[in-house]
């Protein structure tokens, strides 16, 4: 490995953590925390071109509908995800990065399967504030929003734009009461409901903050999945209609990237 460059390479020459180049990966990049949804995201292009796999990070570029395409499983968090921007900034430019995730609902309106779609992300977590001050607000790009909320619609996906909390941790950072371990904030969730945010989950912040201050031409947005509502104890973890929300997602993800490959 070359230590000595800012952002190092591996013995191929290419970025060390995501094992990619110049040239393997598309101008539209979807991510996700999980590698299996990413090999099922890539199952639905036309052609694939490049597959990598490094640590967490696993990514696959191909076409879509005459569309150059990537997905990127980054792990969980916005530490990762932040290795993921930059490194693949460094590959491609200019860049769209539409984050695809799961999440937990804050609003009790909000049903099992509906689609949140990132306004605005609330960077409660530490990696983003070596990047950009507190005061800088993690907006999602227009452009991308409105083309998931276009694709929503036309697919007919139950959505809700908002506020999304991105937080550093699962369990107590998220205001879980757990057993053997402390919650410092058991009212987190009840707290970030009364000021209308809509969900928790772990790595919008990363995409929307590091966009924001880039000097590179990058955009970023993003939606979720709502695999459980924190106010009701609704869940599907473990269900059977786990993979059929999941494609819901997975779908207007992908017209989302048509539509704005189509404005482009």
């Amino acid at each position: 490995m070359i230590v000595a460059a800012a952002v190092p390479r591996n013995s191929r020459g290419r970025f060390y953590h995501i094992d990619c180049g110049p040239g393997d990966l598309a101008p539209y990049i979807l991510t996700t925390g999980d590698p299996g949804r990413a090999r099922r995201i890539a199952r639905r292009f036309d052609r694939l071109t490049v597959r990598r796999h490094n640590r967490e990070f696993l990514t696959y570029t191909g076409i879509y509908r005459g569309i150059p395409i990537s997905v990127m499983a980054t792990g969980i968090g916005a530490a990762p995800s932040a290795i993921a921007v930059v490194e693949a900034a460094q590959c491609v430019q200019p860049a769209t990065f539409i984050r695809l995730g799961s999440t937990g609902a804050l609003q009790e309106h909000i049903a099992l399967g509906d689609l949140i779609i990132t306004s605005e992300a609330l960077r409660d977590e530490n990696t983003t504030h070596y990047y950009a001050p507190p005061e800088v607000k993690a907006r999602a790009h227009p452009q991308v929003t409105a083309a998931l909320e276009r694709a929503a619609e036309e697919l007919g996906a139950p959505y809700h734009v908002g506020v999304t909390c991105t937080a550093a941790d699962f369990y107590a950072g998220q205001g879980r009461l757990i057993p053997g371990f402390p919650t410092l904030e058991p009212e987190k969730v009840a707290r970030l409901s009364r000021a209308g945010v809509l969900n928790l989950e772990m790595e919008m912040s990363a995409y929307l903050t590091l966009a924001a201050v880039s000097t590179f031409r990058i955009r970023a947005g993003g939606m979720c999945a709502v695999f459980a509502n924190r106010l009701t104890g609704a869940a599907v973890f473990g269900q059977k209609n786990l993979h059929a929300i999941e494609n819901r997602l997975i779908r207007v993800g992908l017209r989302a990237v048509e539509i704005l490959a189509e404005e482009d």
